[in-house]
């Protein structure tokens, strides 16, 4: 590459960056004053999650995915359209540890395996905690956020079951309600 040519394609990258960086008239996207201080999710704090799987599930006769199983006078019904997948993963939160509020975009079955885990739900005025011992499980449907929380001084373990659209992010982080204190 000849030295002018070399010189012309930094002047080019150059103002391509300082273009790219500069404050112009408009922002990118509209934002109000509330918006400004309004975080658009929470963190979470003290929590480690390892994936154990995700397959999905159909059936390849029928566009609907429907399972019933009647046992005496236990029945289970699940149905999907068209297909379902469940993942499973192991969340384990330290002394104090949290998830930050967030949402599912299905139901997922969390199993306390070890220790105590604190469930909050944000359509929930009152904040109040729904505490889950080890063997004891917590449904979230995924209708709303919710916060857990680890409020013990062990630490504890969860074997979290997610039933999700196929492919879809099995977590969506959520602003605080404002509802709880945290």
């Amino acid at each position: 590459m000849s030295q002018r040519h070399f010189i012309q394609v930094g002047g080019v990258l150059i103002l391509t960056a300082a273009f790219a960086c500069s404050e112009g008239e408009r922002p990118v996207a509209p934002r109000t004053e509330e918006m400004a201080h309004t975080p658009s999710m929470t963190m979470g704090f003290g929590s480690k999650s390892t994936p154990l799987g995700r397959a999905t599930f159909r059936d390849p006769s029928d566009p609907n995915l429907k399972i019933k199983r009647i046992t005496g006078d236990w029945h289970v019904e699940v149905k999907a359209k068209d297909a379902l997948d469940i993942a499973v993963q192991s969340i384990v939160f330290q002394p104090g540890g949290y998830s930050g509020w967030h949402r599912h975009p299905g139901p997922v079955f969390i199993q306390v395996v070890n220790g105590e885990m604190t469930f909050y739900e944000s359509d929930d005025p009152t904040c109040t905690p729904i505490r889950r011992k080890a063997g004891e499980g917590y449904l979230d449907k995924g209708e709303h956020a919710h916060f857990a929380r680890n409020e013990t001084g062990t630490t504890s373990e969860n074997m979290v079951t997610y039933f999700a659209p196929p492919g879809a992010a099995l977590r969506i982080d959520e602003p605080s309600p404002g509802t709880c204190p945290f």
